[in-house]
């Protein structure tokens, strides 16, 4: 992920990345690169020829190109990157309305507001780019972030998705197996199937037994004989693997 800064003064330029690399250490999982311009023409002749960043954080009011400008040029892309205005005046919000910015920030920038914007930024990042599961229900095709699955169970002929906030979508009845409807989710990393009913995304996993699995929300999923020494095995690697 890249995050592009633009604003004519050296001294916002730098106070801003200060902010971000203060944040990454704060955060060291959330990995982004950080590019900065002073001179808002040179980013508008990037974003032109198509080389456009995840986030980017503008200064409203530089000389030659505005960064209303660079929005607008930013939105004919067709793309949703995500833009934080940051300004001395809060006479242009309505127009950073119009280039749907997530955030107007005024200066000096408050380090609390600047990280709530980041946080929200890098969440609409993730899941504007996020991969879908997608299920077949009576109010028709719908997409879930994989990231937000819990677990996948097989009841009566339907797959029954439960998400980490307690939600459940059910489907329609499945014309082929469990295993073939839902290949793509367990083709995934961190999602393993324990039983001939039950998917799981292992990043919900609290603890594993010889004979179950119980997630952070509390559920005892079981976990056939047949595939209780795979399921160890992956588990274990899954985990080793992740806080190495």
């Amino acid at each position: 992920m890249k995050i592009t800064i633009c604003d004519d003064s050296i001294k916002d330029l730098l106070k801003i990345e200060k902010l971000l690399l203060k944040y990454k250490t704060m955060y060291p999982d959330r990995e982004f690169a950080v590019e900065k311009f002073s001179d808002p023409s040179r980013l508008f002749q990037k974003i032109s020829e198509g080389q456009l960043t995840d986030i980017y954080i503008l200064d409203m009011l530089m000389p030659g190109r505005t960064g209303i400008d660079l929005g607008n040029l930013i939105r004919k892309s067709g793309q949703e990157n995500v833009i934080i205005y940051i300004t001395a005046s809060d006479d242009y919000a309505l127009d950073a309305y119009a280039v749907r910015a997530v955030r107007y920030l005024l200066k000096p920038v408050d380090e609390y507001k600047f990280y709530e914007a980041l946080d929200y930024a890098l969440s609409y990042t993730k899941i504007k780019t996020e991969s879908m599961y997608l299920i077949k229900t009576k109010t028709g095709l719908q997409q879930i972030p994989y990231s937000k699955i819990e677990y996948i169970e097989s009841v009566s002929r339907k797959q029954e998705v439960h998400l980490s906030d307690g939600v459940i979508i059910e489907s329609l009845f499945i014309r082929k197996s469990f295993e073939e409807e839902t290949r793509e989710a367990s083709g995934r990393r961190n999602f393993l199937q324990i039983h001939k009913s039950f998917i799981v995304n292992l990043d919900y996993v609290k603890q594993l037994t010889p004979d179950s699995i119980i997630m952070n929300s509390g559920k005892r999923l079981p976990v056939s004989k047949a595939k209780a020494a795979k399921v160890k095995r992956e588990y274990l690697l899954f985990v080793s693997e992740k806080y190495k």
